[in-house]
């Protein structure tokens, strides 16, 4: 069964970082792309960056988070990381893991990801 498990949230101030975590179970994270996806107060989900499968492209969903996040992963650990430097107060979100059998390429559409970790918070303060 495919288990993802988030960690890393919390509270940080403006301009501060943070990395978040994706613990994988009953996949390896190279055998499929895993994406994250984070939820404002108030607003609907969105995809922030993927990792595709075998090459480990990578891929960011809008300029804002360009240049200030990094996905990564570490095989050995079978993780997959969200680096988030320069955060803003408009970063503050639930962010979730997100994967799907049979998903190899990077995707930004939501709807293409089945499974789903319980997500973290991340508070940027002012």
């Amino acid at each position: 069964q495919v288990q993802l498990v988030e960690s890393g949230g919390g509270l940080v101030q403006s301009g501060g970082s943070l990395r978040l975590s994706c613990a994988a179970s009953g996949i390896t994270v190279d055998a499929y792309a895993i994406g994250w996806v984070r939820q404002a107060p108030g607003k609907s989900r969105e995809a922030v960056a993927c990792i595709s499968s075998s090459d480990g492209r990578t891929d960011y969903s809008s300029d804002s988070v360009k240049g200030r996040f990094t996905i990564s992963r570490d095989n050995a650990k079978n993780t997959v990381y969200l680096q988030m430097n320069s955060l803003k107060p408009e970063d503050t979100a639930v962010y979730y893991c997100a994967t799907a059998l049979g998903l190899f390429r990077t995707t930004l559409d939501l709807e293409e990801f089945d499974y789903w970790g319980q997500g973290t918070q991340v508070v940027v303060s002012p």
